[in-house]
């Protein structure tokens, strides 16, 4: 592929049947030759980030206790990560910049300034990432099981995340209702 797709989303074609990808939304951080890294965003975990935040020590404001927690791909289900939002320049230690607004950490210390703030954050703690190897990703575009879309703020932190699918979907002209998969039924 010789377009980048990182910083930007993949959406699962309705076709898509693999269990855990099936009508997800992910959040695209690295795309090069040597694979690809990123995060389902519309996968809510179970756990309440008031969970986390007590189980390692850290003292939350009221607004923090809203940050949803997704379960960002079936790697390394035990790690978390932090997609946020941020201003444009804005210098980040510890952490990744990602296109002109967003940035990507996995740091303690910038999980506790965050849980700090007394406005609500706009991020997104995930746990576990989703990753291909060489040319995995690449073909599977090719076999159409996912589309590019580009990046959205309001998708990422205003749709709800049960509605993320079908809005990316939506974004592109694709109906998932009409859409009709490739097998054939046997008799």
């Amino acid at each position: 592929m010789s377009t980048s797709i990182a910083s930007s989303f993949l959406v699962a074609s309705p076709t898509l049947t693999c269990p855990f990808f099936n009508h997800s939304l992910v959040f695209m951080v690295e795309h090069d030759v040597e694979g690809s890294f990123g995060f389902v965003v519309n996968r809510p975990s179970d756990l309440p980030v008031v969970s986390l935040l007590d189980e390692l020590g850290v003292p939350a404001s009221e607004a923090a206790t809203s940050i949803p927690v997704h379960i960002g791909g079936p790697v390394a289900p035990q790690t978390g990560w932090i997609l946020f939002e941020r201003e444009p320049g804005e210098a980040l230690e510890n952490a990744l910049p990602l296109g002109e607004t967003l940035g990507l950490t996995a740091s303690l210390e910038f999980f506790r300034e965050l849980a700090a703030r007394e406005e609500r954050p706009r991020a997104l703690l995930m746990l576990g990432y989703s990753g291909w190897g060489p040319g995995q990703l690449e073909s599977e575009l090719k076999e159409g099981s996912w589309l590019p879309v580009d990046y959205s703020p309001e998708l990422l932190f205003e749709t709800p995340p049960d509605q993320r699918w079908r809005a990316a979907l939506r974004s592109l002209g694709v109906d998932p209702a009409w859409v009709v998969g490739r097998s054939v039924p046997s008799a």
